[in-house]
């Protein structure tokens, strides 16, 4: 199979194994990370990007779980957090093909009243989710603000965040850093953090990481690298590097899940659906 080709359908089962090699549940991330060892990925396959801010293994995982989901076979938490249902603990491996139509069948035919797809249709198109067009469409916005405002929407989120006494440097030739702030731990212990913010429409690459940590040494007890763009596989190893202060990643997706969670330029909007017990007032 060509992996460069790879697209969601083809995720569907490296997905739950993945969850199930990581005891039933695991964020993004970790799952990704599972994925390619479990399809031995090459770093081209791994950093190739799809568009804006996202690379295409990502993106194609991204619909993975979106069906996955509404097959009922993991969830999800408001913590971004996956997890394999009763239903999906009780599945080895499923026919993707028939997982895809019952998918159809239940969620998008009824939605928008159509009623067939044919065998030579692409059926990812009645799959479009607004979940993965809204954080396309917000980090091309972010992308496009100024570099200053970036750097202020970073300082936003970080308070947001838990962070005090935030500060933007603003200096030029400061080894890549831009701010700087504490982060407290269940209110009692603090950690001086230093950031770099990155308005990328690429991936960071290793080197930037390593000069990254070369700044921060001596000067702060953690390193924090935001961006709109990704991260090479590379830049992510060597973050997390055996031995050397470890480096904490927030790329393009993130950051926007962040923003939304937060509620910082993004509004959710919320249906109400209301429920009658009828049995509730039988028994009174």
């Amino acid at each position: 199979m060509n992996y460069f080709k790879l697209k969601y359908k083809d995720l569907l089962n490296p997905t739950l194994q993945a969850l199930r090699e990581l005891g039933g549940s695991a964020n993004s991330n970790e799952i990704e990370e599972k994925i390619i060892d479990i399809l031995n990925l090459t770093e081209n396959q791994i950093n190739e990007i799809h568009k804006g801010s996202r690379t295409k293994l990502n993106y194609q995982l991204a619909w993975a779980k979106n069906n996955l989901k509404n097959a009922e076979l993991i969830e999800n938490s408001q913590r971004g957090i996956w997890s394999l249902t009763e239903k999906g603990k009780g599945i080895q491996n499923i026919d993707e093909s028939e997982l895809l139509k019952s998918v159809y069948e239940k969620n998008i035919r009824k939605k928008y009243n159509i009623s067939s797809v044919s065998e030579n249709e692409d059926i990812q198109s009645y799959f479009e989710n607004s979940e993965i067009k809204w954080e396309d469409e917000l980090l091309e916005i972010i992308k496009n603000i100024s570099p200053n405002a970036f750097e202020r929407l970073c300082q936003r989120l970080l308070r947001e965040l838990g962070f005090v006494d935030v500060k933007v440097t603003g200096k030029v030739g400061d080894g890549g850093i831009d701010g700087s702030g504490i982060i407290k731990i269940n209110g009692t212990l603090s950690f001086h953090v230093v950031f770099q913010a990155k308005r990328f429409a690429k991936s960071v690459s290793s080197s930037v990481i390593r000069d990254f940590r070369g700044a921060m040494v001596g000067r702060a007890d953690k390193g924090l690298v935001l961006t709109t763009g990704t991260f090479t596989r590379d830049a992510i190893l060597e973050a997390r590097r055996d031995g050397a202060p470890n480096i904490d990643l927030v790329d393009g997706v993130d950051f926007v899940q962040k923003l939304k969670h937060l509620n910082l330029g993004v509004e959710v909007e919320q249906i109400e659906n209301v429920k009658i017990k009828k049995q509730w007032f039988e028994n009174l």
